[in-house]
């Protein structure tokens, strides 16, 4: 057996979860979330508790059966407590700002890089150089984190460019005279 599959997911005061025609549903304080597992899974809810069943020992099972326990449990956290990503943006005259729906990025192009803020998504700029992601749904977080990130990633050389807080950047000696 999967040692995280078979892991029943405890569910919180304050969260409602429907199983209903193969679909997932929890809604929280945070917000509502919903998931289609693959169709071979068995998701049920009983006694607070959320079980994942796998009907073979197949690959494709034993794959899908660890998978689906986590993603059901991602959804739990994410509309109790949410999920954030921050990136800092380093670089002279590097900087980002709100703009209504939009993030305004200044990367050192001749022009500002406009970046729609999907529905679902809550970003904050408390800081120039400082963008912080806030959402329920840990795809879409990271989704959006790591496309602001792509939009200038961090040079070996001189470490300018976007990237999470706390990731280390390995840096490169530049040319030398010999």
């Amino acid at each position: 057996m999967s040692r995280i599959g078979k892991k029943p997911i405890t569910v919180p005061s304050g969260v409602k979860v429907a199983v209903q025609n193969k679909k997932v549903s929890v809604e929280g304080p945070k917000g509502r979330l919903e998931f289609t597992p693959h169709l071979r899974m068995q998701v049920k809810f009983e006694n607070n508790q959320i079980l994942v069943e796998r009907p073979t020992n197949q690959k494709l099972d034993r794959s899908l059966h660890g998978l689906t326990r986590t993603l059901i449990s991602n959804m739990i956290k994410g509309v109790t407590d949410g999920y954030t990503k921050e990136l800092e943006i380093e670089g002279v005259g590097f900087r980002a700002q709100l703009k209504g729906k939009m993030l305004s990025l200044a990367l050192g192009f001749s022009h500002p890089i406009e970046y729609d803020i999907p529905e679902g998504i809550k970003i904050e700029v408390p800081k120039p150089e400082r963008v912080i992601v806030r959402g329920i749904d840990k795809y879409l977080v990271g989704q959006v984190a790591a496309i602001i990130r792509k939009f200038y990633e961090p040079e070996p050389y001189k470490g300018k460019g976007v990237h999470y807080v706390g990731e280390v950047i390995r840096r490169k000696q530049g040319k030398t005279v010999g």
